[in-house]
Order: C-alpha cells, then structure tokens, then sequence
C-alpha cells in the first residue's frame, strides 16, 4: 500500500535502536524525510546510514537527550517544520514503588509524560495550520495492563495519554491526529537486559526467563520491531486520518481485556 506520505518530514524521538529505529525505517522506506535522535552518537550516526541506503532518503541524525530544552530545540532546527511526530523515550527502570523518591518520581514523570507533551506543543499549531499532521506516542501495554515494578512508567505514560486525548479531539478537524502504540513483549535490547536482571535476581538462567514469559503470550512468541514501526507508518498515513485519539495495544493478544 502506498502510504501517500513520501515527501512528508518526521521527527522520530530515541530511534537510534529498537522500536524507534524500526520506526523510524518505516516511515523513511515510505518516502519521508526523517530527523532521528539519541544520545549516544556514533550508534546514531550508524543508524542513519543503515536507513540512508536502505531507503535513499534524506536521514538527520539529531545526538541530544530529547528530555532537555537544549535536545528539544537541537530536533526543532533540524526540522523547523514537521508533518509527523514520534514521541519515543526509555522508561525508568523496574523498581519497587517503595523505593522511588522525588527525584526519581519527577525524573520519570519528565521523562514519559512532560517531554511528549512539550514537543507537542512546539510543533501542533505548524501541523494544524499547513492542516496535515500526525502524532503517534509510543507508549506501553502497561497504560492498559500496570506490572509490578514499572508503576512509574505505567503512571506517566497514562497520564500523558489522558493529557492528549483532549488535545487530539481538539485538532481533529485540522486533519492532525494523535494516537499511541501501547506494545508488550518485542525483542530488543531492553527486553534482553529485563531477562539478564530477573535472571540474575532470581537465580533461575535466562533461557528459562525468556521462555516463561513466551508462553504467557498467546501468540507464543515476541513482537518483532518492524511489526511495530510499519503500524506506526499507517497510522502517520494519509489514509489514517479519521483515527485519532485511540490506543492500539500490540502485544500478541497479553492483555485480558476486551476493550
């Protein structure tokens, strides 16, 4: 399917590995100019080289912590004027509620929920104006199902989610949309370093972690990463412009709910 978007320009936060790559890649390969942006910046300048020959496209690699005014402004001057957004971010780290202080609190707050929020509003009156635009969070399946150990990164990021649901209502007729990627279980770098660390508290190996959670999936297996970044690229589509304000949970049917 041609996503009608080649020509478009995107910002695509932490996307130098993982599901911002993946994203990131997605977009590229439909004809869209990328910015892309990490901290560290030899991996980044790799992954805009993969993606450059990958897909012929215009690739900047943007090195900054999109958390800092500095980063945010570093990603606005190399793309003054975006069509698409991907807000991507790590999250805190697993840790017993009990355990986080205020500065821990603030920190993850700033990071999944303020930072989003911020780039929002710096680049949603350009979109709503030229009336193009397309915003998509990458969130988690905590939003919908808490897990023990990530209460900050589920809080944060419902609350982001409950922050813009009012804002995507409120473009909707400027053809700007906003909607988020709530993924479980895909295989990437922090889903391996999740497995070393319950492996290494619990004593049990990691082939045996890894396994205990596949078979919690009904799918039975993780999610690949492009599976992820090509719904991002349809929902940054121009055929994706009468959905916006939804959660769409990619996790291999994890999640018990029916709503």
């Amino acid at each position: 399917m041609d996503l009608d978007i080649r020509g478009r320009k995107a910002i695509v936060c932490a996307s130098s590995q993982g599901l911002g790559k993946a994203c990131a890649l997605a977009l590229a390969e439909a004809g869209v100019a990328v910015v892309i942006n990490a901290r560290n910046r030899a991996r980044l300048e790799s992954t805009a080289d993969e993606i450059r020959k990958a897909t012929g496209v215009e690739v900047s690699p943007v090195a900054a912590d999109v958390s800092t005014p500095a980063g945010q402004d570093a990603l606005i001057a190399a793309c003054p004027a975006p069509d698409i957004l991907v807000n991507n971010n790590g999250g805190p780290p697993y840790r017993d509620f009990r355990e986080l202080d205020r500065e821990a609190l603030l920190a993850g707050l700033t990071m999944n929920m303020v930072t989003p929020i911020e780039l929002v509003q710096r680049v949603i009156d350009g979109m709503a104006a030229r009336r193009f635009g397309r915003i998509v969070n990458i969130t988690s399946q905590s939003v919908k199902m808490p897990l023990a150990g990530l209460d900050l990164s589920s809080g944060a990021r419902a609350g982001l989610t409950a922050f813009l649901a009012g804002v995507a209502r409120s473009v909707a007729d400027k053809n700007v949309t906003i909607n988020n990627l709530l993924p479980g279980s895909f295989d990437t770098a922090r889903l391996r370093s999740g497995f070393a660390r319950a492996a290494q508290h619990s004593g049990l190996a990691e082939s045996v972690i890894e396994e205990r959670a596949r078979h919690d999936i009904p799918a039975k297996r993780f999610g690949h990463a492009d599976e992820l970044g090509r719904a991002c690229a349809f929902l940054c589509s121009a055929h994706a412009g009468y959905i916006t304000g939804q959660n769409l949970v990619m996790d291999g049917g994890e999640y018990p709910g029916t709503f």
